[in-house]
């Protein structure tokens, strides 16, 4: 069965989903798991050459890291909860699947937990989806919750 379980997280409802699912799994299975989550480089088009870029955005990388620490510290406190040995992750400046399929191999993680954001139709199309992105690449398997 499973021994190191990858759980990924935004910080949003839909992702802690996922992380609910993926604690209780390792609870249950007595495995060990990875808390990711990844903030992605600031838009390029915003700091291009002549582009205006908001006063508060200067740090940028400093934003990103505080609230990298406010979502990771919410899941690790219910990991400790539940007496789920884990460790925290925080990639910052790379698409989220890519860093998420670069965890699970680097840490040898053998299952990928993470929620699914729900879009359909031409909104998953237009916008992307960085949980179809780790189903296509990902090295192990993926646990997907809606």
């Amino acid at each position: 069965m499973y021994k190191h379980i990858l759980i990924s997280t935004d910080g949003s409802d839909v992702a802690q989903k996922g992380v609910d699912q993926g604690l209780d799994l390792a609870k249950a299975i007595g495995a060990r798991v990875t808390l990711i989550t990844v903030t992605e480089p600031f838009p390029i088009y915003a700091s291009a050459a002549g582009g205006w870029v908001p006063a508060e955005m200067a740090n940028y990388d400093e934003i990103q890291k505080e609230h990298a620490q406010r979502i990771l510290g919410r899941v690790k406190e219910a990991a400790d909860k539940l007496g789920v040995t884990n460790e925290t992750l925080h990639v910052p400046n790379t698409p989220p699947a890519e860093a998420i399929i670069e965890a699970a191999k680097s840490r040898g993680c053998d299952l990928i937990t993470m929620g699914s954001h729900g879009r359909r139709g031409l909104g998953r199309l237009l916008l992307g989806s960085q949980t179809s992105e780790v189903l296509s690449h990902a090295p192990v398997p993926v646990l997907v919750v809606r």
